[in-house]
């Protein structure tokens, strides 16, 4: 029995709550997981799992065994990166959340990355709400705002800039707004990454003072693609991230709107359950997030 292998198929059995989805994520049968549960069931002569037609869940020495197996699995990797190929390069896959927005944004650039690194692979998840980043089975998430898990590492590393914006045949129909108070009478498109809606804060302006604006309007999503779709159909006004909309803007599908006033900008936070042991390939990732948002105005870390 290859032990590593049999603990990492645990963990993830674990974490997923189903032998199937990890036998798909291995590209292997079930049956093939499943053998590798009861392999290490029987090593350490302790039930592990409850499995039955509707779900597996963990016995109280499979929940007991969670943390050490993990840590093992921690710190074979560390072995490895000290010999042999693990330590010239990053090798391996690394299991990213982002939210939808950066998410487009990187696809963009990440053929850099994976260029310099021929063994590394990136396993994208995007999302505009952060999850649990243990339970999802996850290597690094970033996410806009301050992180509430106070158990994770968090390390800003940007700035997230928004802008107003609606489409020529939106603002045919109604006239553009020139200060945050105007949007009262505009359809607002209503993107929110925690499931309510928020405010649109607005800095000082040359007609005043900062405000908050809560949008309303007769169209939400709780995903940045689908309302940036909606604001380039002309269904309203929309607040989106700078660099889903620069070169619709520049192109003339999309208008700014309230330039002289800036929203306020989001941080964003690379978050990771430990600094311990962090393996090779998680840190080139790592970094070649930090480079991305640090050289890019829209995205760097505001003065």
């Amino acid at each position: 029995m290859d032990l590593i292998s049999s603990l990492q198929s645990f963990v993830r059995v674990a974490e997923t709550g189903s032998f199937s989805a990890v036998a798909a994520e291995r590209g292997v049968t079930q049956p093939a997981i499943s053998r590798q549960v009861t392999a290490l069931e029987d090593y350490l002569c302790a039930r592990l799992v409850q499995r039955s037609t509707q779900a597996v869940t963990l016995t109280e020495e499979g929940r007991n065994l969670l943390l050490p197996a993990q840590e093992l699995i921690d710190a074979a990797d560390g072995i490895r990166q000290l010999t042999g190929r693990w330590s010239r390069q990053p090798v391996g896959s690394v299991r990213l959340a982002l939210p939808v927005s950066l998410g487009l944004y990187l696809s963009d650039r990440i053929t850099a990355l994976l260029s310099e690194f021929d063994e590394l692979s990136v396993d994208l998840v995007l999302r505009d709400r952060c999850g649990n980043l243990i339970e999802d089975g996850l290597d690094l998430e970033v996410c806009i705002g301050e992180p509430q898990d106070a158990y994770l590492i968090c390390r800003r590393v940007g700035s997230m800039a928004e802008m107003l914006v609606a489409s020529p045949a939106y603002l045919g129909r109604k006239p553009a707004p020139v200060r945050p108070a105007d949007l009262e009478g505009h359809d607002c498109i209503v993107h929110s990454r925690s499931g309510s809606g928020r405010s649109w804060q607005f800095l000082d302006g040359p007609n005043g003072m900062g405000c908050n604006v809560a949008p309303r309007g007769r169209f939400s999503a709780d995903n940045a693609a689908a309302a940036y779709r909606a604001a380039l159909g002309g269904l309203g006004i929309a607040c989106l991230p700078a660099v889903l909309v620069l070169e619709d803007i520049a192109a003339g599908r999309l208008c700014q709107l309230i330039p002289e006033q800036p929203l306020r900008r989001h941080p964003i936070y690379i978050t990771y359950a430990s600094r311990r042991r962090l393996p090779h390939r998680t840190r080139a990732v790592i970094d070649f997030l930090v480079r991305s948002f640090q050289t890019d105005p829209e995205m760097r870390i505001a003065d």
